[in-house]
């Protein structure tokens, strides 16, 4: 009998990101790849070795909010020995700014979106640059109209797609950011898309798919 791959759905937060429907829109994806699933509103399961051992996928969405540390370094180690990390927009960069550990495990943080007249809602595109991905493969650039997320990020990562902000306001030049990104973390994978901010842009096809490949590829 084959063994079912364990997700573990962490969801919650600031309710603007919506991470009930949010999350729900890929669990029968996850149900389909032949992950038995656990949801659960907090990231206190993250402080539960046992647990932890047993999970091949931890979805995150939950935006803003507070993580213990011995929350972040179960998290960390987890993935570390195998479990693959995954998420997407406010759900995973805006999450426990607090942490260093848990930013270190991200690799990127959001900063701000930082349009002209406080409009959070721009057409912007997002550019692939990851070609040979199998996250990626065979995705055009494609383009949005919903919050354009600035991120700070770190040279450990390996860019999929980037997005750019235009000149603007204080700063005199384009300034490209990534938009997609992925890291190795010891013996597991972390998966990160900044689009995701409503159902709507959730539910974009290039940018579903690129949420469901990142699932695919970060599980253990």
């Amino acid at each position: 009998m084959v063994k079912l791959r364990h997700a573990l759905v962490v969801r919650g937060g600031w309710e603007g990101h919506e991470p009930v429907a949010a999350t729900d829109l890929f669990l029968p994806y996850l149900a389909e790849q032949g992950f038995s699933l656990t949801v659960e509103d907090s990231p206190a399961p993250y402080a539960d070795p046992d647990l932890m051992a047993g999970v091949d996928l931890v979805v995150q969405c939950f935006t803003m909010g507070t993580i213990t540390r011995e929350q972040s370094t179960g998290l960390s180690r987890a993935v570390a020995a195998g479990t693959g990390f995954a998420g997407w927009h406010g759900g995973v960069v805006d999450s426990f700014r607090a942490e260093p550990d848990y930013l270190h495990l991200t690799g990127g943080q959001f900063a701000c979106h930082p349009e002209a007249g406080g409009e959070t809602f721009v057409p912007h595109r997002i550019e692939i640059t990851g070609h040979d991905h199998p996250i990626t493969k065979g995705i055009a650039d494609f383009d949005l109209v919903t919050e354009q997320y600035w991120v700070l990020t770190d040279p450990y990562n390996t860019v999929l797609a980037t997005t750019t902000h235009a000149a603007q306001g204080p700063w005199s030049r384009p300034v490209t950011v990534p938009a997609v990104w992925v890291r190795e973390w010891g013996e597991g994978r972390v998966f990160v898309a900044t689009p995701g901010h409503d159902l709507a842009t959730l539910e974009h096809d290039s940018v579903r798919t690129l949420i469901e490949r990142g699932l695919a590829w970060a599980s253990r």
